[in-house]
């Protein structure tokens, strides 16, 4: 019994060396912006341990953006093989993770350093939606109806 198999065009995007690049270079982004949150927590860390004064919002914020790394890591991930939900995630934090991160920080009276570091951690994330918002790799992902 011979079996056919059909390639859809969006698979066969996805697969296109380019956008496989893409993906590629999205998620060593995605891994700097995660080294980076890990510095800022190791920062906060070091400063407990030598008796500065930490805040439980730096605490939170600095435990907090490893985890989102990691999350979008693993979207970024899944988003290469093909599957749009996952690459509409990464879409979707790679544009409102950056932002969050910058105006909360800005509001919220914290030490310069802690602020500079989580700006710096925002543009890393922020690069990586100039990199998954590209036309080539959104046609890849066509809207199902």
């Amino acid at each position: 019994m011979e079996t056919t198999t059909h390639t859809t065009s969006a698979a066969a995007h996805i697969a296109h060396h380019s956008n496989q690049l893409t993906f590629r270079k999205a998620k060593l982004i995605v891994a700097a912006y995660g080294a980076l949150s890990a510095v800022v927590l190791l920062a906060v860390v070091v400063r407990a341990l030598t008796g500065h004064t930490v805040s439980s919002f730096m605490w939170g914020r600095s435990g907090g953006v490893p985890a989102s790394a990691a999350v979008t890591y693993w979207l970024t991930a899944v988003a290469a093989q093909g599957k749009r939900w996952a690459y509409v995630r990464v879409r979707v934090i790679s544009v409102v993770v950056p932002i969050t991160i910058v105006a909360v920080d800005v509001i919220g009276g914290l030490p310069g350093w802690f602020v500079a570091m989580q700006v710096v951690c925002a543009l890393t994330m922020g690069a990586t939606a100039f990199v998954v918002n590209g036309s080539d790799v959104r046609a890849a992902f066509p809207k199902q109806r």
